[in-house]
């Protein structure tokens, strides 16, 4: 999801930068005068398009959002290349905040809807008697939530044994949650290599349990 919403900010920039780039001198015919101008319908297809990714990456309650709709009126005196001027400003501060990482709260959001949804999917592949996807799916998660936090400690990427000793020594979490860790490596590295006898239906349970509650904890 984060990609998505990256993605759609690039893809949001380019299409403001043409509409800047397609600026020309039109007659104004209530002032009377030529002025430097943009196409206001092309103007209002970008704002809607704007509007919903910060709604959807920042918040409806985020500094951007808010001044966005402040400033996304053109008035009546003002223009409409005036306004997507001032709408450029807010939207690239957004853009800026959001792929630094600096929108935590919004990025964790979305981070936890992904493991929720990813813990659903292996719950329903145990449930319909497929017990080494579903362990296999569990381990993804965690090991993506081990990278995750990892990236808020400024912890280089590696193997999930490397990642987890390294936060357990950063302090993320304590030596006993370091060790339930790698016991839950060894039930996703089990089914990996196809061991099912390795670990025990209840095992996969415990496994998916655990991880739950360590994304609450962390995420």
């Amino acid at each position: 999801m984060t990609d998505i919403f990256k993605k759609r900010f690039n893809e949001i920039h380019q299409q403001m930068e043409d509409l800047l780039n397609s600026k020309e001198s039109k007659y104004n015919s209530f002032l009377e005068k030529n002025q430097i101008e943009i196409e206001s319908n092309s103007l209002l297809e970008w704002k809607v398009k704007a509007r919903s990714l910060l709604n959807k990456a920042c918040g409806e309650n985020s500094e951007h959002y808010k001044e966005f709709l402040k400033n996304e009126e053109t008035g009546l005196y003002g223009t409409s290349l005036a306004t997507l001027e001032r709408l450029k400003a807010i939207f690239l501060a957004a853009k800026e905040d959001y792929e630094g990482g600096y929108l935590k709260e919004t990025r964790s959001l979305i981070q936890a809807e992904v493991f929720d949804s990813e813990l659903e999917q292996s719950m329903a592949l145990y449930k319909a008697g497929y017990k080494l996807p579903a362990a296999i799916v569990a381990g993804v998660v965690l090991e993506t939530a081990l990278r995750e936090l990892c990236d808020r400690e400024g912890i280089g990427h590696g193997k999930l044994d490397k990642m987890n000793s390294d936060l357990a020594k950063a302090g993320t979490y304590n030596k006993l949650q370091q060790k339930r860790i790698t016991a839950l490596a060894d039930i996703r590295n089990s089914a990996a290599h196809g061991k099912p006898s390795e670990f025990s239906d209840q095992d996969i349970l415990d496994m998916v349990r655990d991880i739950e509650r360590f994304l609450g904890d962390h995420i």
